[in-house]
């Protein structure tokens, strides 16, 4: 189940071999300032690609809802039946009513701290879906959907309940993201959608009777390491989670792409008994060449605390700089002309081509010309052409990938 906060995110969520894509609408959802988010209009376009590529789709409607919003709740709902969205996610009794009143299927958020089979026997008047809570040891989780099979306890379709958890991206200090500090000191609040992360800056620690002040060196302290959970994802499998859910709608294109490739060659190969320590290497150093604080292995193997960052922001191994725009792509001879914009090119250097229809496109450079004549590097201002393997689009983003640490030095 992958994160979708742009046309470019979908795309690339279908190249990766998503089984469901999920994203917000409007206001009512919980990256509603800190991610793109579609409007009612987009529906109809999402509903299409998704159908046309046999894959789930899935609208968050996760927030606390005012009274002054129901209509606009409704509304939202409505638009989800009419064009034949799979289901929306949902926290909120207002949302969840109205929606099986529509016959709309519905999947329990994990706003709703789904932590015991008894919340999972209540829920499962409402929703065939359900995320448990991250807080919960993997240990429960499997205590939890033995209990589904053994009690034969089924949602409004008479299936089974699934139980779908996170396996992967940014995780909160607070219990399954019911946090209240970004309300507090800057009011404006993370339950709406609209948390400003004041947890992920660096703070100094200050003693009020002694007047000692120390400041945390290399961690910070309320900023959580990302989820990754590929290492044992084996056991999760064995655990019966149905849902794999990858956090990240206010990541990139890239992000969706890479991330969704791997945990779905990951469980192919789990599937296949070809699992082993030697794979799961390799697709860390994949996970890692994204967006990521560090990873660790949340709550599910027993533990209690979390892990904290050592620096703000990304640690990804890799960045992608933009350099310029495709002006035109010649598709019988596979070629794209670049209008460089910015920085240089050179042949070698490894490229990413990003678009609403291309989706992620990655590749290494061959040949470059400039004016018909093929040369080593290209710069800012002049039109290039390279070959390229599949379809690029007019307006589509250029961007070469740089290493972390080289990129560092260079500045």
């Amino acid at each position: 189940m992958a994160p979708v906060g742009s046309y470019e995110a979908l795309t690339a969520a279908v190249q990766a071999g998503a089984g469901s894509v999920y994203f917000g609408v409007g206001k009512l959802n919980m990256r509603s300032k800190s991610s793109q988010n579609f409007s009612l209009d987009d529906l109809a376009s999402i509903a299409s690609t998704c159908n046309d590529n046999g894959i789930k789709s899935y609208v968050t409607i996760n927030t606390v809802v005012f009274d002054e919003e129901l209509e606009s709740m409704r509304q939202l709902v409505d638009a989800v039946k009419k064009n034949n969205i799979t289901a929306v996610i949902a926290s909120d009794q207002a949302v969840i009513q109205y929606a099986r009143s529509q016959g709309v299927e519905v999947h329990m958020s994990t706003q709703c701290n789904i932590t015991n089979i008894e919340a999972v026997r209540y829920y499962a008047k409402f929703a065939d879906v359900m995320v448990t809570a991250r807080e919960l040891s993997l240990d429960q989780v499997k205590a939890i959907t033995k209990s589904i099979r053994e009690e034969q306890i089924k949602g409004p379709s008479g299936e089974l309940v699934k139980i779908e958890i996170f396996v992967h991206g940014a995780l909160c200090m607070a219990v399954s993201g019911k946090c209240y500090l970004s309300l507090d000191l800057l009011n404006s609040s993370a339950n709406r959608g609209a948390c400003l992360q004041p947890c992920r800056r660096a703070y100094t620690v200050k003693d009020r009777d002694e007047q000692v002040e120390m400041e945390v060196d290399n961690e910070y302290i309320m900023s959580p390491k990302d989820l990754n959970t590929l290492a044992f994802l084996d056991r999760i499998l064995d655990a019966g989670v149905e849902v794999l859910k990858i956090e990240g709608r206010g990541r990139s294109a890239e992000y969706v792409k890479t991330v969704t490739a791997v945990y779905h060659e990951a469980v192919d190969a789990v599937q296949e008994g070809r699992f082993n320590a030697e794979k799961v290497a390799e697709w860390n150093s994949r996970l890692a060449s994204v967006y990521n604080r560090g990873f660790w292995d949340g709550y599910y193997l027993g533990r209690k605390t979390g892990e904290w960052t050592e620096d703000y922001g990304s640690q990804a191994t890799h960045r992608k700089v933009y350099v310029g725009k495709i002006n035109n792509y010649f598709q019988k001879i596979g070629v794209a002309e670049i209008k460089m914009e910015t920085q240089s090119l050179e042949t070698g250097d490894k490229i990413l081509i990003i678009g609403a229809s291309t989706g992620v496109y990655e590749d290494t450079v061959g040949e470059i010309r400039v004016d018909l004549l093929p040369v080593g590097k290209t710069v800012k201002g002049e039109n290039c052409s390279i070959t390229v393997r599949e379809t690029v689009r007019r307006g589509d983003k250029v961007y070469k990938l740089a290493e972390a640490k080289a990129e560092a030095n260079e500045n």
